[in-house]
């Protein structure tokens, strides 16, 4: 089956078919883990289908991500650790939400306002919107490049390299020590990198038959039309994934790789040893629970191969 996961302060998180676990490195040097089990949304049939389950893995990054993220800004910050920290409820409901928002606003409306505004000068909508996807790239790349500058966030994109190697360990049966995860590439086919430029690409093709109605119609069509985005977009990183070995998808999918270095750097081999313990950590909860139920955990792993995670 696929792992996957998120780099956090100071740590990573690691998804299974039906759990999380997350690792973080404390202040005095050791490391702190925690692991939940997943509710049927995470883990459930609806994985499964095509397109629907583009948008739950669109929510799950935002919903457990914010929950990762704030249980491992605790432990690295030494607050003492609490067992409801981040678990599920109306705050992390609503910061997911408005996360969602802000993202649909940033990247999507305004982006279309400045394409808008040389609609006079380009005269054609098809062009228009090519443009419109070349400043969503650009205010991508200049986004995420931007805040790698911040030692703080290059910390969580050596994290997210441990985690990629990680996970490139274990897919290859190697031993899970930080000796041969560190042989392994920090770039990894299904990263979330991979996924915001695909989404890029996608965007334009979606919105080129869209065409040139009112301004407002327009921003109204980039914010809802983000989940159809989103499930097409994940549809087509399954797809890179499933033939990642085949020469025209390495050709295809080269952009996206070559992207990863700006969100994942190297790491030392104590980074790596926190990924690894969130690793084994969802590794031990996926065989508990595999022994405990094996029919539900037989089904959530199915739905978890139909539709491994974004990490």
């Amino acid at each position: 089956m696929y792992y996957g996961g998120q780099a956090v302060m100071e740590g990573v998180m690691i998804r299974g078919a039906r759990s999380m676990a997350i690792a973080c490195r404390k202040p005095d040097g050791g490391i702190a883990t925690k692991r939940e089990e997943l509710g049927s949304l995470y883990s459930g049939p609806w994985r499964r289908l095509p397109f629907i389950r583009g948008v739950i893995v669109l929510w799950e990054t935002v919903a457990l991500g914010i929950r990762a993220l704030t249980w491992s800004s605790n432990i690295a910050l030494g607050v003492e650790e609490d067992e409801d920290a981040g678990s599920e409820g109306g705050p992390v409901l609503g910061l997911a939400i408005v996360m969602l928002l802000i993202v649909g606003a940033i990247f999507f409306a305004g982006p279309l306002l400045l394409a808008s505004a040389l609609h006079s000068l380009l005269g054609n909508d098809t062009l228009v919107v090519v443009v419109e996807g070349v400043i969503r790239l650009v205010a991508i790349i200049g986004y995420v490049g931007g805040i790698g500058f911040l030692p703080d966030v290059r910390r969580v994109y050596e994290y997210h390299g441990a985690e990629h190697k990680s996970i490139h360990a274990l897919e290859a049966g190697d031993p899970l020590d930080a000796e041969h995860v560190q042989r392994h590439p920090t770039a990894h086919v299904r990263c979330g990198t991979s996924f915001l430029l695909t989404v890029v690409v996608v965007s334009v093709v979606v919105f080129a038959p869209i065409g040139n109605p009112d301004l407002w119609l327009r921003i109204v069509s980039r914010i809802v039309l983000i989940p159809v985005i989103a499930s097409i977009s994940y549809e087509l990183i399954r797809l890179g994934g499933a033939f990642e070995s085949n020469p025209i998808t390495k050709v295809l999918m080269w952009p996206n790789l070559a992207l990863q270095a700006i969100t994942t750097k190297p790491c030392d081999d104590a980074q790596v040893e926190v990924a690894l313990a969130a690793l084994n950590e969802v590794l031990t909860a996926e065989h508990e629970l595999e022994t405990t139920s094996p029919k539900v955990a037989a089904q959530a792993e199915a739905a978890l191969e139909a539709a491994p995670p974004l990490d």
